[in-house]
């Protein structure tokens, strides 16, 4: 009998840990906020992690797929952290300069494709889902011609996410 009763005592404890202990937080709207979604010790694989969903995609399609590229990686994450600085999602930089011209900055010879941009609270893959409902970042994603894509992102301290996705052919 006790042994019967420390295991329905130990199942109780296992199912408490199982229950969410937190609620949600409403904004003025009435809505959930949202989750911050902290990338700290993710990082390492995001990118990976990310080119291999945008991959599965143009897989899906018939597509070629892309490699991550070293100089657009860094376009990409100069661009995050200026969109950051001037908090607004937009395509130029702080000093006007386009997509191309952060490319050419880091040596990128290539033909430039396009950039997909977004400031959220959300992970990579809700990104890239969100991207894949908008025209024009999905013709960027999904263009025939891409062989090469950067990515790269800068995260406020309060957990807001800049997110860069570049795409282009070798060159």
């Amino acid at each position: 009998m006790t042994r019967i009763v420390s295991f329905l005592f130990a199942c109780v404890v296992a199912l408490a840990a199982c229950t969410p202990t937190s609620t949600p937080t409403y904004g003025s709207d009435g809505r959930p906020l949202p989750t911050v979604y902290k990338i700290g010790r993710n990082s390492e694989k995001l990118q990976f992690r990310m080119l291999d969903s945008v991959n599965a995609l143009r897989q899906a399609q018939g597509l070629q797929p892309v490699q991550l590229n070293a100089q657009l990686n860094a376009a990409a994450a100069t661009h995050s952290k200026d969109m950051a600085r001037q908090n607004r999602p937009w395509h130029f930089g702080s000093d006007g300069s386009s997509p191309i011209d952060r490319a050419r900055r880091v040596g990128y010879f290539g033909t430039f494709l396009g950039e997909a941009i977004s400031e959220t609270y959300e992970t990579e893959t809700e990104t890239l889902a969100a991207w894949m409902q908008e025209p024009g970042p999905r013709s960027v994603i999904m263009d025939p011609k891409a062989t090469q894509m950067g990515f790269a992102w800068h995260q406020e301290g309060g957990g807001k996410i800049w997110w860069t996705l570049e795409m282009g052919t070798g060159g």
